[in-house]
């Protein structure tokens, strides 16, 4: 019985310092910076997203009230957008889909797709960095 103990607390130890590394390399900001063009190459992966927002649209009678940031191409050409969800907008300083129009941006996320474009979801302003 003592044998299983010590078995599974070492799995426990390891994949808690897989977690770790893990969240590290995130926060620490050490993921691939790709372009929006490259995106949909790396759905499921978290990287970092940089390119000029174009078009935004913040849609407050949908449901959830999205916001979104497109990048390098207006919707409907777009190629890649930064999505915010209505609960998530009150931690935005300013309204996203004014304050980041026309700028350049990196995003910073795990990548998904909808209807085959790929997308990040924003949780925290934190995750958007505005370039010089």
């Amino acid at each position: 019985m003592k044998k299983c103990r010590r078995f599974n607390s070492w799995y426990t130890l390891i994949f808690l310092a897989v977690i770790f590394l893990i969240n590290a390399s995130i926060s620490s900001g050490q993921t691939e910076i790709v372009s929006p063009e490259q995106a949909l190459k790396y759905i499921g992966e978290i990287k970092t997203v940089c390119g000029t927002v174009v078009n935004t649209k913040y849609a407050v009678y949908s449901r959830g009230r999205p916001t979104f940031l497109n990048l390098n191409r207006p919707y409907p050409d777009h190629i890649f957008t930064a999505v915010i969800w209505g609960p998530d907008r009150n931690k935005f300083k300013n309204p996203p889909e004014t304050y980041y129009r026309d700028k350049r941006i990196c995003v910073a996320g795990m990548i998904t797709s909808y209807r085959g474009k790929p997308q990040i979801f924003v949780r925290d302003e934190s995750q958007i960095t505005v370039q010089p």
